[in-house]
């Protein structure tokens, strides 16, 4: 085995995790990743080494995903909710079980575009940087989406900013500084002429 396909071999874990959330579909996320490799394999002589291999992969992954997205929309593909798999491990835990369904079915509601960043950034722990890599997008524009994707996260779970900041917050919150707004000045009074 060459020390490519070894590296390779490492990050499929990886690929198959973020795969499996992006389709919600264990078979497609599967047929997803083998595609990723093969095309890695196939374009190997354009992987630099020394440089983000993970990375790398993960761009071709999701321009993969791009483009068999818009495929579908192209040919028309359904899908039956029943045949939609879930995401995330349930945990055996009752309340957890349907925290997570919870989760899952908030997250499924999030555009593409926040839903990736989420994922990315919270599942596969990248740094922003990576996944605007990955994405093609600016760091700003990673920042933004997770801003946003958060947020509507904590909407459809039903938690408003004082659930999130009491139930997260170990420490001793700083009291709230007044606000200070800048105003013009008056114009001055015109002298009589």
């Amino acid at each position: 085995m060459t020390d490519f396909a070894k590296l390779l071999e490492a990050e499929i874990p990886r690929l198959r995790r973020y795969a499996r959330a992006l389709t919600r579909d264990v078979s497609r996320a599967d047929d997803l990743v083998q595609s990723c490799l093969t095309r890695a394999v196939a374009k190997q002589h354009l992987w630099q080494p020394g440089t983000d291999l993970r990375a790398w992969l993960f761009t071709i992954l999701h321009n993969q995903h791009v483009n068999d997205v818009r495929r579908s929309v192209r040919e028309g593909v359904s899908v039956a909710v029943e045949d939609i798999a879930p995401v995330l491990t349930v945990q055996s835990n009752a309340i957890s079980s349907l925290q997570l369904r919870d989760l899952e079915t908030a997250i499924a509601k999030l555009p593409q575009e926040q839903r990736q960043v989420i994922l990315l950034v919270g599942l596969e722990g990248m740094r922003y940087e990576e996944v605007a890599l990955v994405l093609g997008v600016p760091v700003g524009t990673v920042r933004s989406r997770l801003s946003r994707g958060r947020d509507q996260l904590r909407r459809l779970m039903g938690m408003d900013d004082e659930d999130v900041s009491s139930e997260n917050m170990d420490v001793e919150e700083a009291p709230a500084r007044p606000r200070v707004t800048a105003r013009r000045a008056a114009p001055a009074p015109r002298a009589a002429a």
